[in-house]
């Protein structure tokens, strides 16, 4: 939503929302001219009706719950009420752009790809789900011919995009709470598929290759039979270095600064998407240097009493199995783009929804018994009610059977999750927060606490 209404905003457009919290991004709006209104409730709707002698046109995300003030303030007045996706349609079906969908890796995709085309000179509008290192922003108002847009699949509104290019990461069921299976979720993506002019799609993935035809294909594990291929010689904690390939020649290689086999993959969907517009795989060799992940992508918080904590968004287990793979890479390498070599690596985890926790129980408990400690946050129900027998206690429960000598903590609270990790937690440690809920702020909890508790630490 913020992306789209800076865009808007920088576009000419007279844009107004609500938001109850400051920060960044909301600084940033209001010095794009952007009216940011603190109370959400009827009389925020009269005030921006009263400042315009237009109709308003009201637009909502599919996280605005019906009873909202604003929103049954908007349907009294009849105001034309449209959803984000229709806002992000318009914006990708006017121009030429690029779309990346999958069930995972689709903000670093978009990331990348965006950060490519800025650093090669094509100046791309971006709408993408986290923010852009290389923009400070999670949208971007450009003058090049190229948008690139992140097109989420959780509410099946991506089959409203027609890109020019559209982009397949991988398939795999999530979102449970609106896909009772994986087929509804295929014929979903296929929709998006066919409504893209042409299609760059993971050959690497078994989904993709047996439901989907595409226009080009790409590979991080050989070459053979794809358009584009990025096959690594050396893995390191820090990056990797890379064998490109286009049609099963070698073109040439990079030195990618991104670790792990995940990134390897994101990295390719994007030097493949820059190819097929156009961009020299010279110009993308000299820029792939500047490329960095999103904001919440194996994100370095700081140094906390010798614990280096690290944020991350991953809130799935094929996401929090390929995030704990790449931080013991960054052991058994000796090689990490943190300030130090950590010695161990400690989960921190909150679980995100009782309908993925449900679905995914055994699978999380498989994903995080790779770690050497398990801290488990209360879980984050996002406005789901309670399932019975669904719970942090739970998940902690079948980590402990899956790994009994494994030390594992359920928490009832982020406070006490902070006091924990204080506790129990060692010098030297790499503290991975993952999860897609309010786990984020562990950071500032444990720069918050008490000099009784950093003393205990001591």
């Amino acid at each position: 939503m913020s992306a789209l209404a800076g865009i808007l905003a920088e576009r000419g457009h007279s844009v107004s929302g609500s938001d109850p919290r400051d920060g960044a991004v909301v600084d940033q709006l209001r010095r794009l001219g952007v009216r940011v209104f603190r109370e959400q409730n009827a009389a925020t709707v009269a005030a921006i009706r009263s400042g315009t002698s237009h109709t308003p046109l009201v637009v909502i995300s599919s996280a605005v719950p019906p009873d909202n003030l604003e929103l049954v303030e908007a349907r009294r007045l009849g105001l034309p009420i449209c959803h984000r996706s229709d806002v992000l349609a318009a914006l990708i079906n006017s121009q030429a752009s690029i779309a990346v969908a999958g069930s995972h890796g689709k903000t670093t995709t978009s990331t990348l790809i965006a950060t490519l085309l800025a650093a090669t000179d094509r100046d791309p509008t971006a709408v993408i789900g986290g923010v852009v290192p290389a923009f400070g922003s999670n949208g971007r108002h450009g003058g090049g011919l190229l948008l690139v847009a992140e097109a989420d699949e959780s509410d099946g509104s991506l089959v409203k995009f027609r890109p020019q290019l559209g982009v397949l990461t991988n398939v795999e069921l999530d979102h449970t709470d609106h896909y009772g299976d994986l087929d509804a979720l295929i014929t979903t993506l296929k929709r998006f598929a066919n409504g893209s002019r042409r299609l760059l799609a993971n050959r690497d993935c078994p989904i993709l290759r047996e439901h989907f035809e595409a226009s080009h294909w790409w590979s991080v594990e050989s070459p053979q039979g794809v358009a584009f291929a990025a096959i690594a010689s050396e893995e390191r904690g820090d990056g990797s270095t890379v064998l490109f390939y286009e049609d099963e020649v070698l073109v040439g290689e990079l030195e990618l600064p991104l670790p792990g086999r995940h990134n390897l993959s994101n990295a390719a969907a994007a030097l493949a998407a820059c190819r097929l517009e156009g961009v020299s795989f010279a110009e993308l060799g000299a820029a792939v240097c500047q490329l960095k992940p999103p904001g919440r992508r194996f994100d370095f918080r700081g140094n906390w009493n010798g614990r280096l904590v690290v944020d991350d968004y991953a809130h799935h287990p094929s996401e929090v199995s390929a995030t704990l793979r790449m931080a013991r890479l960054m052991l058994e390498s000796g090689r990490s783009p943190l300030p130090m070599l950590p010695q161990r690596v400690v989960a921190v985890f909150q679980p995100h929804r009782y309908s993925r926790t449900a679905q995914f129980l055994h699978g999380f408990a498989e994903a995080l018994s790779q770690a050497d400690a398990v801290m488990i946050a209360p879980l984050y129900a996002a406005g789901e009610a309670p399932i019975a027998g669904v719970s942090s206690q739970a998940l902690g429960l079948a980590i402990q059977t899956m790994a009994p000598d494994l030390q594992v903590i359920v928490t009832a609270s982020l406070e006490e999750l902070a006091f924990q990790v204080a506790s129990s937690s060692l010098a030297g440690d790499l503290v991975l927060a993952m999860g897609a809920g309010d786990v984020n702020s562990l950071w500032d909890r444990l720069s918050g606490l008490s000099r009784d508790a950093r003393e205990l630490v001591a």
